[in-house]
């Protein structure tokens, strides 16, 4: 089976995703830069949420450079990983509107774990698939970034109820571990 029509759709999808949540913000009434304030939360779970969408496509788009074929299995992870990410417009405009309340950083948080581990999912159905001595098995090897991601999102969506700005810079802390793409497999496919 050809990868080329899971890459289109996933890409539809993602771009989808980011144009909902841009169409979510609301313009303020007023000329005044004073009237950007009370959007300050909004724009910052944004720009939050924008940057892990724009890391999961960058790091979906290696994976699948890396990859030969698939079926129907990575088929079902690939949607599994994308029902996680359509979420993000919900749980962004939830957190942002609310000012970061603890219940909406504790479910946004449980939807970057869940993403989480549908991407590793996905990971782990393409390595089935290629075989556990191939490139993308030898370049993702024992996942160290990604195990301490949901180990931080985990304690984050704890933290939540007792500071949530904690937990946001937790969120921030992963995304800035993501944020340049997976080295692994670009050196991996590069050999």
């Amino acid at each position: 089976m050809s990868k080329a029509r899971l890459e289109a759709f996933s890409d539809g999808v993602i771009a989808i995703i980011i144009t909902i949540m841009v169409l979510e913000m609301k313009v303020p009434h007023g000329t005044e830069f004073a009237a950007l304030q009370p959007l300050v939360p909004v724009l910052i779970s944004y720009v939050l949420s924008f940057v892990y969408v724009g890391i999961y496509w960058n790091n979906h788009h290696h994976l699948l450079h890396a990859a030969h074929g698939i079926n129907g299995r990575i088929l079902w992870a690939n949607l599994h990983l994308l029902f996680w990410l359509s979420l993000f417009p919900f749980v962004t405009g939830w957190m942002g509107e609310n000012h970061f309340a603890p219940t909406t950083v504790a479910l946004y948080g449980g939807v970057l774990f869940m993403a989480a581990i549908a991407y590793t999912i996905l990971v782990r159905f393409l390595i089935a698939h290629h075989g556990a001595d191939s490139t993308l098995a030898a370049a993702i090897g024992s996942d160290f970034k990604g195990n301490i991601s949901l180990a931080l999102y985990a304690t984050a969506i704890a933290l939540s109820f007792v500071f949530s700005w904690a937990s946001v810079a937790l969120y921030f802390l992963v995304a800035a571990m993501w944020f340049i793409p997976d080295r692994r497999i670009e050196r991996g496919v590069g050999k």
